[in-house]
């Protein structure tokens, strides 16, 4: 065999590992744009660009959305706590409660009532930064203090 010959087979093989390679890889970007309604690359990526740029206008959409909801949540009644008591020690019994309704700023109001055999009363004192203006009884405390 002379080396013209050899040079000729290393060619030939050459080209048909080439005419693998090729088909290999034409093979593999036709499962890559499968789906795709663009016929060439640039048109894929305008597409992904495109519905990038929605997605980020529908989360700054959803974050503006949040933060409201945020807002009037700090503000909504959460905390909510009950005691209940006897304030008559010879007589009665636990039917008497002090129930206290704040937000997260400690703002709300604590319903007490009072219950005896011939009455109920039913007191109403509002309750700002955790504290109230008007004088708490021990049980009103006891539940502001568990409503914090």
């Amino acid at each position: 065999m002379n080396t013209s010959t050899i040079v000729i087979y290393i060619l030939a093989s050459a080209i048909v590992l080439l005419i693998v390679w090729i088909a290999f890889l034409e093979h593999r970007l036709r499962k890559f744009f499968t789906g795709t309604k663009s016929e060439n690359l640039e048109g894929v990526f305008t597409q992904i660009g495109k519905d990038l740029k929605e997605l980020k206008e529908k989360q700054g959409n959803i974050n503006a959305h949040l933060k409201g909801v945020d807002v009037k949540l700090a503000k909504s009644i959460r905390r909510v706590e009950t005691v209940r008591f006897n304030p008559f020690q010879d007589a009665g019994s636990n039917q008497s409660f002090a129930m206290a309704f704040l937000n997260d700023e400690g703002n709300g109001v604590i319903l007490s009532s009072l219950y005896a055999r011939d009455r109920m009363s039913i007191f109403a004192k509002p309750v700002k930064d955790g504290k109230s203006d008007f004088e708490l009884s021990t049980e009103e405390k006891n539940v502001l203090e568990k409503a914090k």
